[in-house]
């Protein structure tokens, strides 16, 4: 479990204080600064809306690599439906900044944040800022999968494979009984690190819904699905995950094949639409 205090350094600007000096050598001591800040790798990309920007840079004392994400006047529909998700009037800024720290607190591995900020118009949102650290020594799992899952299939590496695919079915399971749901839920949002820990990143669309929980975690698990290769997750592997997931004993209910039929209709959907539009589908690479 993370425990992090904040203090206000300018208006409605919070920074972990262990990380203060190393922001001001950069100048960045106001949301004012941190908006007119493009000392770093600009990480633009073409499906990435235009009021947000993303930026990586490197800080000192503490030395680490950090990612600044920045809302600039959101459209007032995006900010209702943020609003609806976080049932309240939140900041996209600080709404990352909570999902993440609510969830580190349920033991949930999340991007450890830094500085974050928000200014408010009369009643809507004018721009807020979310500032991470790049998780230390881990690559997502679209990425790099263990070694283990390369070469040759001996018994040792299927038993480590095995062992893998359990691991991530319980830390998915234990995000999804905090009530959340990331509704982005690809490999690419899984990192795992040198010491075998997972965590979940880019946590912006997170949320907790009041209706139609399952149909969010059958998206959830869906896209998960989706992402895993062909290459290396057998049909058999991803039942395994299912039972890791559901800590399920005996032999499958009709509720659980219900869930399967749906999870696999929907990843279907989705490889279908990727290949329409030239795209590869994953799982079945």
């Amino acid at each position: 479990m993370r425990k992090q205090k904040f203090i206000e350094i300018s208006k409605s600007s919070f920074i972990d204080p262990d990380y203060r000096a190393a922001f001001s050598e950069l100048g960045l001591t106001s949301i004012d600064a941190v908006f007119s800040f493009n000392a770093g790798r600009n990480l633009a990309k073409n499906n990435l809306a235009k009021f947000r920007t993303r930026l990586e840079f490197e800080i000192k004392s503490p030395a680490v690599t950090v990612f600044l994400k920045r809302y600039d006047r959101p459209p007032v529909l995006n900010q209702l439906r943020s609003w609806l998700c976080a049932h309240g009037r939140v900041s996209c800024g600080v709404f990352s900044f909570k999902s993440a720290n609510e969830l580190a607190a349920a033991g949930i591995n999340t991007p450890k944040t830094l500085f974050y900020g928000e200014q408010w118009g009369a009643f809507f949102e004018k721009r807020s800022f979310i500032i991470t650290e790049k998780i230390p020594n881990a690559e997502s799992l679209e990425r790099k999968l263990p070694d283990f899952f390369n070469g040759p299939a001996t018994v040792e590496k299927l038993k480590l494979r095995r062992s893998f695919i359990a691991q991530l079915a319980a830390f998915i399971r234990i995000f999804h009984e905090t009530d959340y749901r990331h509704r982005d839920l690809y490999l690419s949002h899984v990192f795992y690190s040198n010491s075998g820990d997972f965590y979940l990143i880019d946590l912006a669309r997170a949320f907790k819904p009041i209706v139609r929980r399952r149909r969010f975690r059958i998206k959830d698990i869906a896209q998960l699905f989706y992402s895993a290769p062909g290459k290396y997750f057998s049909r058999t592997d991803r039942l395994r995950f299912y039972i890791s997931y559901t800590g399920l004993e005996n032999k499958l209910t009709r509720k659980d094949k219900t869930f399967i039929h749906r999870v696999i209709n929907k990843t279907r959907r989705m490889a279908r639409h990727d290949i329409k539009y030239g795209r590869e589908a994953p799982f079945e690479s």
